[in-house]
């Protein structure tokens, strides 16, 4: 009973080792792509995408590709390889430009810059708020938007509005804070492009309003005054309680 068991544990640790004896080597494609499909499903990350690799080697033009590739980037995201992912998942469109499958390529690539952490050096050196790292976020936006613009019929739809909606705000709210360092720095110049950025990329947000508040105070500050009265024109009619407390 013992030895069956330990060849049974040893025939699946070779699976997908690439070695002369691994059974993948020899494995139809359907077969090949079940085993790779089922150490997915049970997080077997590593070897799941050494099967899709294997697969996508022995069968590069076979039906099993671009699922396989797609699942591959999956795989690489799950085990918290993103810049992986992520190239994996480029290669794939450019691959396959005409693929039904685009729109949930686009909405992965959204998940994957959406759930990504920092970068080690950020974890060790936080950055200041003056160098906050929008970048992924702003490349999630772009992505999910890319799924709501081109494939609003995809199954992935709603979910992109949802988190394009969250990623305005915390885009813009970003945009805000650090226009508010600016101005609390006596930096007005580069406080009002701050604000004016978050106005014009982030319409719709909570955010807007301090938005248009630092703009008008920094204006003031820089002598364009006809700037600042058009900004508190905009206040006063869409946001009159501010527009109140700021000619106050």
């Amino acid at each position: 009973m013992i030895s069956l068991l330990s060849f049974s544990v040893a025939a699946c640790s070779s699976l997908g080792s690439g070695g002369k004896d691994d059974p993948a080597e020899t494995m139809s494609a359907s077969a090949l792509y079940g085993e790779a499909k089922t150490a997915l499903t049970n997080k077997q990350y590593e070897r799941a995408i050494k099967l899709y690799e294997t697969l996508e080697a022995r069968f590069p033009l076979g039906q099993y590709v671009q699922q396989a590739q797609l699942e591959t980037a999956y795989a690489h995201y799950k085990y918290d390889e993103a810049d992986t992912a992520l190239d994996t998942i480029d290669r794939f469109v450019r691959m396959n430009p005409g693929s039904d499958k685009m729109a949930y390529a686009w909405y992965l690539r959204g998940l994957v810059n959406f759930n990504r952490d920092g970068s080690m050096v950020d974890k060790i050196f936080p950055r200041s708020i003056t160098d906050l790292d929008t970048v992924r976020q702003k490349e999630a936006f772009q992505d999910f938007s890319r799924v709501v613009t081109r494939y609003p019929s995809s199954q992935y739809a709603a979910d992109s509005k949802a988190r394009i909606q969250y990623l305005r705000n915390s885009l813009a709210q970003s945009e805000v804070n650090v226009a508010q360092y600016y101005m609390d720095r006596s930096a007005w110049l580069a406080a009002f492009n701050r604000a004016e950025y978050a106005i014009k990329h982030y319409q719709g947000s909570p955010a807007i309003i301090e938005a248009l508040v630092i703009k008008i105070k920094a204006a003031r500050q820089l002598g364009k005054n006809d700037l600042a009265a058009d900004s508190l024109q905009v206040l006063k009619t869409n946001f009159p309680e501010q527009a109140a407390k700021l000619t106050q």
